[in-house]
């Protein structure tokens, strides 16, 4: 793992000047999620982005799309890991997300994550030289899951992003005997994992980006809300159903991660 994703030295200015930016707008400083190296075998690895004019929210609430459910589900759903696999994760901090990690695609610490989460990805907006990094970071073994978002105005937005990424590549259906979804839980409840909201009308869609070989690049979470299943893990009024089936897909995510 860590031969696929070498630690890298330096930042370019810009680099700087974003992991600053959002510092600041975040109220961390020094030590923050934004610049530490890993400490761990995992962190939960989250990807900040820009929102895209286009998205159909603007700027959630204000704060950025990406901060969606920050950080109370990787507070919930690291202490998943920890109790279910022996992987050794990081445990993230209710109060201010230390533990897990906030990336940049402006910035080499990506190669340091084999996993990277992006959520909201129906307002992401990336540029070419963030695709391009993120492009690498994919052919280079990294894997991207995404998440909640919902209808197909949202999934047009994620695609004019993807299809900066990957010009050359389609979008799958992922079968019932997709590797994923056996790696460790026999995951053959496809079935739509809600949002606080409940239910929607929309049919869920667990979609992919394969690279030549096969290997999952990209795992598409379309229609539903596993951020606010791990998010909402210990409230009453969520489904624990609901939160449990959320827990045994991202564990299969992160061993397909480890193993492929």
């Amino acid at each position: 793992m860590r031969a696929r994703f070498p630690v890298r030295c330096g930042f370019a200015a810009v680099a700087a000047a974003a992991v600053l930016a959002v510092g600041a707008a975040l109220g961390q400083g020094r030590g923050s999620p934004l610049d530490v190296l890993p400490t761990a075998e995992f962190h939960f690895a989250r990807l900040v982005y820009a929102d895209s004019p286009y998205g159909s929210r603007g700027g959630w609430r204000g704060r950025g799309a990406w901060r969606t459910d920050y950080p109370d589900a990787e507070y919930h759903l690291m202490q998943g890991i920890n109790r279910l696999t022996r992987v050794d994760g990081e445990p993230v901090e209710y109060s201010d997300g230390s533990g897990g990690r906030l990336i940049t695609l402006d910035d080499d610490r990506v190669f340091d994550y084999p996993w990277l989460y992006a959520v909201e990805v129906g307002h992401w907006e990336l540029s070419d030289a963030e695709a391009r990094k993120l492009r690498e970071y994919l052919d280079r073994g990294g894997f991207l899951m995404v998440d909640d978002f919902w209808g197909e105005y949202e999934w047009s937005v994620f695609e004019a992003s993807l299809r900066r990424v990957f010009p050359d590549k389609e979008v799958v259906e992922l079968p019932e005997d997709h590797p994923l979804l056996h790696v460790l839980y026999d995951l053959d409840q496809r079935t739509q994992i809600p949002g606080r909201g409940g239910m929607r009308p929309e049919t869920p869609h667990w979609r992919g980006v394969l690279d030549d070989d096969g290997r999952l690049m990209v795992a598409i979470n379309f229609n539903m809300d596993m951020g606010d299943a791990w998010e909402h893990a210990d409230d009453p009024w969520y489904p624990e159903p609901m939160t449990a089936l959320a827990y045994r897909f991202a564990v299969n995510y992160l061993i397909y991660t480890m193993t492929h």
